[in-house]
């Protein structure tokens, strides 16, 4: 400072380049706030995912004696399933055969990644978005390699779309299926151990 000259304050430029540089620090922090939510919801839908498909391949490995009912289920979501099939194999136990308990089971699956195990005041809640699931494994239903895949539509475009091994899923993941996300389990199974 020189001799006789007094500090004023800011003056009314610094002010403005002040402002200016906070405001692009916070436009920053909200298109971060938006990337952390997109990630988050499609980790949830991931994990929901995972969850639906080691379980499916968990109540397969019980009920070897149905494997080919679970095999043979055309590409389940979407309520393809329709109502809760009889008997209900959850709540009376011992009650239903093989062929009833795959059925319950795929039925419940499908429930769980439609969202319908997730009821609120606006409907369904949870589950995931689109979902399209297969299973494929060996003809026959012998012992061998079971494959469940679930497909579902994500949020962010894809530029290198990931191949559906359900099918194309006919138009729900895009025009060019750039939404599609797909999660594959495999497991050896022998349905008569």
């Amino acid at each position: 400072m020189h001799p006789g000259v007094q500090n004023r304050g800011f003056s009314l430029i610094e002010l403005l380049v002040t402002l200016v540089i906070f405001s692009v620090g916070m436009l920053a922090v909200a298109g971060l706030q938006t990337v952390s939510k997109q990630a988050n919801f499609e980790s949830l839908q991931r994990t929901t995912a995972s969850q639906a498909a080691y379980g499916l391949l968990e109540n397969m490995r019980i009920n070897g004696a149905g494997i080919d009912t679970y095999r043979a289920a055309a590409d389940l979501g979407g309520g393809s399933l329709g109502a809760e099939p009889a008997p209900d194999c959850k709540t009376v136990a011992g009650t239903c055969d093989e062929f009833e308990q795959a059925a319950h089971d795929l039925w419940y699956w499908e429930n769980f990644l439609d969202g319908a195990m997730e009821n609120g005041a606006a409907g369904a809640s949870g589950g995931v978005l689109s979902p399209t699931v297969c299973i494929n494994g060996p003809v026959g239903g012998g012992a061998g390699v079971y494959v469940v895949s679930i497909a579902w539509r994500g949020v962010v475009a894809l530029s290198n779309p990931i191949t559906d091994p359900c099918g194309d899923g006919t138009g729900k993941y895009g025009d060019a299926n750039e939404f599609r996300r797909v999660t594959q389990f495999a497991t050896f199974i022998d349905p008569t151990l």
